[in-house]
């Protein structure tokens, strides 16, 4: 008779397809994954407990670390939430400011999911493809913040400074190319019977399923649950834009995948009125005093990033330092249901499933 007995399997902590210092235990029985556990923690470093000792201007570039495919998102969260319990109103040209930021931001992280979720299945054209398109717009935040990878624009208030010269003409010829562009990836991938045969029907789960795991973004969307805080808990200026919230039927990794692609469409369109609608210029930054100082009390904020709904939490004693902040990840409340999707599945859908999920480890370890 053939025999087989189980086996403990690491992958990573440093595997390439991990999507960064990630390690997964897994035991298998053959070819058949019987148990998986995640072990976190590799890229830990404080940031909560290290902003009781920063002013909240010093804690933004600390939230760029965090997800670092998303800073502009996590810059914003931090200053929604000082914002909100300072009771600040922004100027509309620093909102608009903040929303192509953000957008741009959210096209180029679905654009580095894209191209390394084809990687890691085996397709190499889409990922150069999609590094080509995200140059594009690292470039224009550049231009903008300074930065390339850990934008640090945002202010309590509004934005660092205002968007140099051409930059909104650069923005607005960005906008059919990369719609042009889709449409190439939706050709090359979205009909390709190999992908088509390793995403449909893979990593399913349910409606009720997501909620219980408290999943956000895609990974909530796909089962068909229509919930985007841009649309349902506006803030910024998104109750001014016309979009769409992009969900899937099946909860497979097929419909994580449209909703992301989707979504990137989504933005373009978000771009496209922003400039409809923001004045040929105005303030950068509200009336703010020079050292931040958020009232006593406790303030929780939420929005949409990439991952899904990321969110703040400020107890402030008045003085210039938080007394405590809590960020609410993720990624590191995605990755909770990747053991239950993994039990029982083929060896060869591991990587399939994993990077479905998109998680960057910068946010899932804090």
């Amino acid at each position: 008779m053939l025999r087989t007995e189980e086996m403990l399997l690491n992958v990573g902590p440093q595997h390439p397809s991990t999507h960064g210092v990630f390690r997964l235990v897994i035991k298998i029985d053959g070819e058949i994954i019987k148990e998986a556990t995640p072990v976190i923690g590799y890229l830990h470093r404080g940031t909560e407990k290290l902003a009781e000792d920063l002013t909240y201007t010093q804690i933004i570039p600390y939230t760029d670390r965090m997800d670092y495919l998303a800073a502009m998102t996590n810059n914003y969260v931090l200053c929604h939430a000082v914002e909100t319990m300072m009771g600040v109103e922004l100027p509309d040209y620093a909102e608009y400011l903040r929303v192509l930021a953000m957008e741009l931001g959210r096209i180029a992280s679905h654009l580095v999911w894209f191209g390394t979720y084809l990687l890691d299945i085996g397709a190499v054209s889409p990922f150069l493809y999609a590094f080509r398109e995200r140059e594009r717009i690292i470039n224009l935040l550049n231009e903008l913040s300074g930065g390339r990878l850990t934008f640090n624009y945002m202010r309590v208030g509004g934005v660092k400074w205002d968007a140099p010269g051409g930059w909104f003409d650069r923005v607005q010829e960005f906008v059919p190319y990369m719609r042009e562009q889709l449409a190439g990836y939706h050709d090359l991938v979205g009909g390709n019977e190999i992908f088509l045969s390793r995403v449909k029907g893979v990593g399913v789960y349910s409606q009720e399923t997501a909620l219980q795991y408290s999943l956000s973004g895609a990974n909530l969307r796909c089962t068909g649950v229509d919930w985007d805080l841009r649309k349902h808990e506006p803030y910024s200026l998104y109750e001014r834009f016309d979009f769409k919230v992009i969900t899937g039927e099946t909860g497979d990794a097929w419909d994580r995948f449209k909703c992301r692609m989707g979504e990137i469409e989504e933005s373009l369109k978000i771009i496209e009125q922003t400039f409809d609608q923001m004045p040929a210029e105005g303030k950068t930054m509200a009336k703010v005093p020079r050292m931040i100082k958020a009232p006593p009390g406790e303030a929780y904020v939420r929005i949409e990033s990439p991952r899904g709904e990321i969110g703040c939490y400020i107890n402030s004693d008045g003085k210039k330092e938080p007394y405590r902040m809590k960020f609410r990840r993720p990624s590191f409340y995605n990755l909770q249901i990747l053991p239950k999707l993994l039990e029982g599945e083929n060896m060869a859908n591991l990587i399939t499933i994993l990077g479905g999920v998109d998680i960057v480890l910068g946010e899932v370890d804090g």
